[in-house]
Parts: structure tokens; C-alpha cells; sequence
């Protein structure tokens, strides 16, 4: 068997760039301090008013340029900042040598823009006025920025990549959906190299009151830090977050054949959908005991090689007790001693971007051998058998499991490797 073949034959896929922008700032250094001390990205909305909303805090990013403030632009720029990042590190020469997977949120059309397209109406608004304004050369540049797959056209001219650029949305799944459809394209020979971006710039009032209807969110607002409590018995729900992960993944032999750093591997990838319910969980946990023994499966490991897993985690009372479910029915009473760990309790949920994100964090805690902490885990839940980790650990890692479960029944699991199985 080849050095660079995995154990079923098929293309060893190795990682060469990472790039990241969350709430707790611009690049893997930044970020990876803060998570490693336990900071949290969490405040106070200074974008627009929250009077009158339940859900006031959230992990948003207000330090990047980005005019208009509507989620496109400033999900193209969080992807734009974490791809040079991500390009720049693996140093490859000229355009980028392979195709952009991008997991970007839905997008339409958001209340200031439909409020002026009904003030161009006379008289009563109906839907044909809507569509007269619409179609006047003021409201062009709108209908461009609130198309699907804008910003991975405009991500694919800045870097150069081949072929159609992929725009992908699973839920808060997308970001590792990016990765996994990424890996399977150098399995199958298609391309050498990948770009595979999770972003979202989604928080703005719509957004949040849609969650809140939902009673998603958290509604603990006083101190914006306490308010995200993964596998915690008082958790109340998510808090959402900002943000953007770039991976460059290459064919282990081609990276290694132009000396490139190699910084893991994804080993294995592992994806199981339900209709069990719009935002529910299936209460047997079979689509995510499913996904994480796929997961596994295909990284060629049996459960007990899983060293710590990287959680979904968040803070949400369904969601952790699925995910905990769906460890321990795979990993078995091992599971109990497993370290577990949230980012999402320091960054809130970046939701779109959240399973990239989440993969640079994994990808460090390889190269570290450390494991972020969980924040707010003051309150153990006695349903969650897990070994949640509260402070940053120090321990030997060579494999990580990361988790990402969306609405809708969309789970994808990710196992990455600091070297081949």
C-alpha cells in the first residue's frame, strides 16, 4: 500500500492551509489563544436596535469592513479574509490549482431592502408594483447580491479556483458538507486540491426573531459571556455567531511532492439525512449514531482510536442530548472518559460557517495536543454522561471527531488525523 493511499485504496487527502475569522478575531493565532484561555466573543448587538427582542447578545463580527451590512457582504468578506489566510499558509503558487466548495447561509432579501422596494409603490402595494421596482436599474445591484451563489462567484474570481464554483447549503451542517464534498472529489481523482469555506454574516433582527419563534435561542442575556451552556443542565438554547473557516485540502501525494506542510488529514467523512422533522431530532438518534459510525467507518478506525470529539454542542436542550446519545451508542461506556468540548460556548453558533470553523479548531487541537475548554459547564447534567471539558487540556491527540448536526435531519461528521490511519 502506498505511503499516501488511505486504508481503502483510495487518495490520501492532507490539509495545508488553515484561515479563520470568528467574534474573537481575524486568524488562527488570535483565535486559537482566545479559545485556548477561555475568552469569550459573546457581547452585547451594537448593529441595529434589540429593543424589544428576547435574544439581545450574540458572537457577531464588527470588525471587518463590510458596506452594505446585509449578510452577502459580510459573509463574502468573512469567507474572503479566511481563504487568504487558508491560501497564503499552503503557498501555492498562481490561481488556486483545484475547485471552491463553499457552504454560504440562504439568502433573500432582508427588511430594509423590501421596505424601499414597497415605498416605490403608488398607492396600495401589490405584488406587481414589487416587481416594476424591482426591475428598475436602482435596485440591480440588490438583485445580484441576494442571488444564491454570488459570493462563491465573486470568492472564485478573487482566487482563481477551476471549474464551476460549489455553493452548498445543509443547515448548520454546510461548513463540514464543504469538506466532505471536497475530500470525495480528490478520492475520485477529479482535482488535487480543494478550497472549502464555511462563512456566515448572518445575525441582523430577522434572523433572530425567526430563531426566537423557534425558541432556538438563548434568552439569557445578563452577562452576555454565561449565556451559551453546552451539556450544561440550565442550557436554554444557541446563541448565534458570526464568522468564516477555509481549509486547502490536497492529494497527501501532490502536497507532499511540492514540500508542502502538511497539517492533518481528513480521514474519514461520514453524512446521514432524515425527515423526521424541520428542526427536530429524531428522538431514536439513528441519523446521528449513523453519521458517526460512518464517520469512523470510512476514516478505517474503530471507535476506541477516537482520541477527543470536537461537539456540535449547542447549548440547546435537544441537541446535546442527542449528540450525547449518539457518542456513547457508538463509542460505548468509553465514551464516558472521551474529552468533549463546545467552542460554540465562547463563539456562539456560526451556524452556516460552524462545521468549517469547527475543523480548524480540530485541526489545532491535532497540532497542539490541546482541547479548547467548554465555558459555563457549572451545572452538570446528569442525563449527559460526558467528560466535558471546562479548562484547556493538555493531552496527546492523533485523532479528532467533529460533530455537525443540522435542522432538518442534516448530519455530517468529520474525523481528522494528525497522521494516516
Amino acid at each position: 500500500m502506498s505511503a499516501y493511499r488511505d486504508a481503502k485504496g483510495r487518495p490520501l487527502v492532507a490539509v495545508t492551509g488553515l484561515g479563520v475569522v470568528t467574534s474573537l478575531g481575524r486568524g488562527v493565532a488570535d483565535n486559537w489563544a482566545a479559545l485556548t484561555a477561555g475568552r469569550s466573543g459573546i457581547h452585547a448587538i451594537t448593529r441595529f436596535p434589540t429593543d424589544g427582542l428576547r435574544t439581545r447578545i450574540a458572537g457577531t463580527v464588527d470588525f471587518l469592513a463590510a458596506e452594505p451590512m446585509v449578510a452577502p457582504v459580510l459573509s463574502e468578506a468573512l469567507a474572503a479574509a479566511a481563504a487568504e489566510e487558508a491560501v497564503a499558509e499552503a503557498g501555492l503558487p498562481g490561481d488556486f490549482p483545484g475547485a471552491l466548495f463553499i457552504a454560504v447561509p440562504p439568502v433573500e432579501m432582508e427588511w430594509p431592502q423590501r421596505q424601499a422596494l414597497a415605498a416605490q409603490a403608488t398607492g396600495e402595494v401589490t405584488y406587481a408594483d414589487l416587481l416594476r421596482a424591482a426591475a428598475t436599474r436602482r435596485f440591480d445591484d440588490w438583485h445580484d447580491l441576494f442571488i444564491f451563489g454570488t459570493v462563491a462567484d465573486r470568492i472564485a474570481d478573487r482566487f482563481g479556483t477551476r471549474g464551476s464554483p460549489i455553493s452548498l447549503s445543509t443547515a448548520c451542517s454546510s461548513g463540514a458538507t464543504a469538506i466532505q464534498l471536497g475530500v470525495e472529489a480528490i478520492r475520485r481523482g477529479e482535482m488535487r486540491a480543494a478550497l472549502c469555506i464555511g462563512t456566515d454574516g448572518s445575525v441582523n433582527p430577522e434572523s433572530l426573531i425567526r430563531f426566537s419563534l423557534l425558541s432556538a435561542l438563548s434568552t439569557q442575556n445578563d452577562p452576555p459571556e454565561a449565556a451559551a451552556k453546552p451539556f450544561a443542565k440550565n442550557r436554554d438554547g444557541f446563541v448565534m455567531g458570526e464568522g468564516a473557516a477555509a481549509l486547502v485540502l490536497e492529494e497527501a501525494e501532490a502536497a507532499a511532492a511540492r514540500g508542502a506542510r502538511i497539517l492533518g488529514y481528513v480521514l474519514g467523512c461520514g453524512e446521514k439525512g432524515d425527515g423526521f422533522h424541520r428542526t427536530r431530532s429524531s428522538p431514536d438518534g439513528a441519523p446521528i449514531i449513523a453519521a458517526i459510525r460512518e464517520a469512523i467507518a470510512d476514516a478505517g478506525l474503530d471507535p476506541d482510536r477516537i482520541d477527543t470529539v470536537n461537539a456540535h454542542g449547542t447549548g440547546t436542550p435537544e441537541n446535546d442530548k442527542m449528540e450525547a446519545l449518539g457518542c456513547l451508542a457508538v463509542m460505548g461506556e468509553r465514551m464516558r472518559s472521551v474529552p468533549i468540548s463546545s467552542n460554540k460556548s465562547m463563539i456562539g453558533h456560526t451556524l452556516t460557517a460552524a462545521g468549517a470553523v469547527e475543523a480548524v479548531v480540530s485541526l489545532l487541537t491535532l497540532r497542539h495536543g490541546r482541547v479548547p475548554p467548554t465555558l459555563n459547564y457549572a451545572l452538570p447534567d446528569p442525563a449527559i454522561p460526558l467528560d466535558v471539558v471546562t479548562r484547556a487540556r493538555d493531552l496527546p491527540v492523533r485523532t479528532v471527531l467533529s460533530n455537525s448536526f443540522g435542522f432538518g435531519g442534516q448530519n455530517t461528521c468529520l474525523v481528522f488525523g494528525a497522521e494516516p490511519a
